[in-house]
């Protein structure tokens, strides 16, 4: 069954009549880790940040699926002893790009992060050591959750221009096989406070990311969708609306086209205002999976535009 929802772009909002119900768990068994993140996938395997309960030590964890569930769960060997966040799987699958504090070759401890890779010939193929991204792209401030579009365009936040603004989403170039000096995009993605966190299709025909504390937010983060547009620019944001978006920190999203479903992360709580009995009532309610930490959720989602209408579809 499919139920179509048309909704107007109005004041820059997106509003649906998708029932919050449609929003599910990623995989329930995903609570074993206190706080988990920055989901990426590849046909049966998939990547995502797994951290403690201080969000002060990150590794990038690998999965696969297997009897419908994401499960045998293991640590990328390169990852455990620096801050490892926001990996990002290349369309191919063969090249995984992570966010790290870890210093450079020959340096002591780094105080910032770059994006770094690893890369494999195929899937069933080691991965190499991490490698630091060459170019222009990485500087001496922070550079976090790296995208990439199938012409190898890279898309990712900065804090780089934090004497007037805060975090902004840049985007570099790939000519003659090498990264340009990277651009932020326009002001209907960026303004002087904090957008983060941008997913870009593979053909670049939208951006899905986090806003921080928006006028017109629902959480403290709210997820927001941008469209290409003929003049090669990305339209002015659209929040994406409660059915996504909580009123917690909504952030670090990953649209898989192949199953039409959109993955993020939510610090989302179902415990409200929750009068409690017992203590047995209160420990379960906070070991339950929607409890505040960070967790992936899943909903069916089909962006599509025409003109000044967007469309979900939802099964």
């Amino acid at each position: 069954m499919y139920i179509q929802c048309c909704a107007l772009i109005i004041f820059g909002f997106f509003s649906t009549s998708q029932a919050a119900s449609q929003v599910q768990p990623l995989a329930e068994n995903l609570s074993q880790f206190i706080n988990v993140r920055d989901f990426t996938a590849y046909q049966d395997e998939a990547y995502f940040t797994a951290q403690d309960v201080s969000e002060q030590h990150s590794v990038i964890v690998k999965a696969r699926f297997d009897k419908n569930q994401w499960r045998h769960f293991e640590l990328m060997p390169f990852s455990g002893r620096y801050r490892d966040i926001e990996p990002f799987l290349s369309s191919n699958g063969l090249r995984l790009y992570f966010a790290s504090n870890r210093p450079l070759a020959g340096t002591e401890q780094s105080s910032h992060y770059d994006i770094w890779y690893v890369q494999r010939d195929s899937q069933k193929s080691k991965w190499s050591a991490p490698i630091h991204l060459p170019g222009p792209v990485n500087t001496e401030h922070n550079e976090f959750y790296p995208a990439v579009s199938d012409n190898n365009n890279l898309y990712f936040t900065s804090d780089r221009n934090k004497e007037t603004r805060k975090d902004d989403i840049y985007m570099s170039r790939w000519v003659d096989k090498q990264y340009q000096p990277a651009q932020a995009l326009s002001d209907n993605i960026n303004s002087p406070g904090y957008e983060f966190n941008a997913y870009v299709a593979a053909d670049e025909s939208f951006l899905i990311y986090t806003v921080y504390a928006a006028d017109d937010g629902l959480g403290s983060g709210d997820l927001y969708i941008s469209y290409r547009q003929s003049d090669g620019g990305f339209s002015p944001r659209v929040n994406l609306g409660p059915t996504i978006n909580s009123d917690k920190m909504d952030y670090c999203p990953f649209y898989d086209a192949d199953n039409g479903r959109l993955v993020w992360t939510s610090k989302r709580t179902a415990m409200g205002d929750a009068d409690f009995a017992d203590l047995s009532s209160f420990v379960n309610a906070t070991q339950q999976y929607e409890n505040g930490q960070s967790r992936l959720y899943q909903t069916t989602f089909e962006p599509q535009q025409n003109n000044a209408q967007v469309d979900i579809i939802t099964k």
